[in-house]
């Protein structure tokens, strides 16, 4: 039997211990408001994310190194491009994180490189600190380095490296492998990007960022790292909710045998996927931040453990990835001319092809006439005007450029010279109105 006295001294120990967690958890926590605040003042990014080629890479892990942290060369490309490998912390949980396997896909890197920077200049923090003391984080922030030197999906043998975990014919499989079963890190985080156009469930609203806590099996196993990672993710998930709610998603999460992801999460390292879209309105570098608040809202949550009270719900809860209800442009009421006449087409619908951003916009038509639940990032109701395409004619895979003359104008459409004689109203070329902005309705 206890007496009082003892009861009422265990009891006082167990709240001051309680008070004390509370206290360190409080010291250790940022808000996500605190993490967007920390990247908009301290980025070292300075270059949009698309644009970035390896030299770039390579003057960003300069700046690191004069920083102090550690970085190796730990492999070259197929076309003998250093492929580094940053590290920061010392503790016990190892963590993997690998960006831009594909060339294409770069937004991660940007972001990568800003939180190992920020972490390096800001170690006196008890945060950091933290972190740096019970998490050991390896980044690879630019595996395809050849990939992005042109901007392109695969690498210099023209292979997908993300299809090649089996067989590893390139040089960045083998090494992306070897990095992984050297080290046996406790939790993998594969950061890519997916299509602009990808929605958050069958809704016409872009999926800026989706997320997959990936299984190792075709039979969707689940084992304790899969269950922390669930609540891992579900924790980013309810950081960027206070940024971009309603335009995260989940990635599909059907098993690929020859994929990264789910061959990590096989060999023991079990991963989180990352897929970075876009968002109307919004420009690379805001995607950027985004990652960075995701990306370090996840490790804080593994250093201070508090991921093990976060419900799964978050991440369960969020739509599927959806396509095919959204595109960037629409033209409704088109009438176009036919020879000497003017004819209705119905509403056109156009994609923007993904290029660099200091590319010039390229917009395709994707559509013609009826296009059913079909809705556009931007929407114009043309039908005042006679629309003309720059080569007249109106085709899906043509170009979207357009040029607009109010209808009741008296016009020679078989003139030569038409644009000299007859200046359209509007015109629309290279995704902006270089003519004319506000003169044909938008209607979204």
């Amino acid at each position: 039997m206890y007496d009082v006295k003892t009861v009422y001294l265990k009891t006082m120990k167990t709240v001051g211990f309680i008070l004390l967690f509370v206290s360190m958890m409080n010291a250790y926590a940022q808000s996500p408001k605190d993490l967007a605040a920390i990247w908009d003042k301290d980025h070292i990014s300075t270059i949009f994310p698309s644009d970035v080629r390896h030299s770039d890479l390579k003057a960003y892990i300069e700046k690191l190194k004069k920083l102090g942290l550690k970085i190796d060369e730990v492999g070259r490309s197929g076309a003998g491009r250093e492929i580094y490998q940053t590290e920061f912390g010392r503790g016990p949980i190892k963590v993997f994180m690998w960006s831009q396997m594909h060339g294409d896909e770069p937004t991660a890197t940007s972001s990568l490189i800003d939180m190992l920077a920020y972490f390096q200049t800001h170690r006196n923090k008890d945060w950091v600190k933290n972190i740096e003391e019970k998490l050991t984080i390896r980044a690879v922030p630019m595996l395809n380095p050849d990939g992005a030197e042109v901007y392109k999906r695969r690498n210099l043998q023209d292979i997908d490296i993300n299809r090649d975990a089996v067989d590893l014919k390139t040089p960045e499989a083998r090494l992306l492998k070897q990095l992984r079963d050297n080290w046996n890190p406790a939790i993998g985080f594969n950061l890519h990007n997916q299509q602009s156009l990808t929605t958050a469930g069958n809704i016409p609203k872009q999926a800026a960022i989706s997320f997959l806590v990936v299984y190792g099996d075709a039979a969707k196993t689940t084992n304790d790292g899969h269950e922390r990672n669930l609540r891992v993710t579900s924790a980013m998930v309810d950081s960027l909710n206070t940024f971009i709610a309603g335009n995260i998603a989940k990635y599909g999460d059907e098993f690929t045998s020859t994929a990264f992801g789910d061959n990590f999460s096989a060999w023991g390292t079990p991963v989180i996927l990352i897929e970075t879209g876009a968002l109307h309105g919004k420009d690379e570098m805001f995607l950027v931040k985004m990652n960075f608040v995701a990306f370090v809202t996840a490790l804080n949550s593994i250093a201070t453990a508090s991921e093990k009270t976060q419900s799964p719900q978050p991440y369960l809860s969020l739509p599927e990835n959806g396509s095919g209800s959204l595109t960037d442009l629409i033209f409704r009421n088109v009438n176009t001319v036919n020879g000497t006449t003017v004819e209705p087409v119905g509403d056109i619908a156009a994609a923007t092809v993904r290029r660099r951003a200091s590319f010039g916009v390229t917009n395709t038509i994707r559509n013609v006439g009826v296009i059913g639940a079909l809705t556009g990032l931007d929407e114009y109701d043309t039908a005042g005007f006679v629309t003309l395409q720059r080569f007249r004619t109106i085709r899906p895979g043509d170009l979207a450029e357009f040029s607009f003359y109010r209808k009741g104008r008296v016009i020679d459409w078989t003139s030569a010279d038409l644009d000299k004689m007859f200046p359209p109203d509007a015109i629309f070329s290279q995704g902006k109105w270089v003519k004319g902005e506000g003169v044909v309705p938008k209607i979204r």
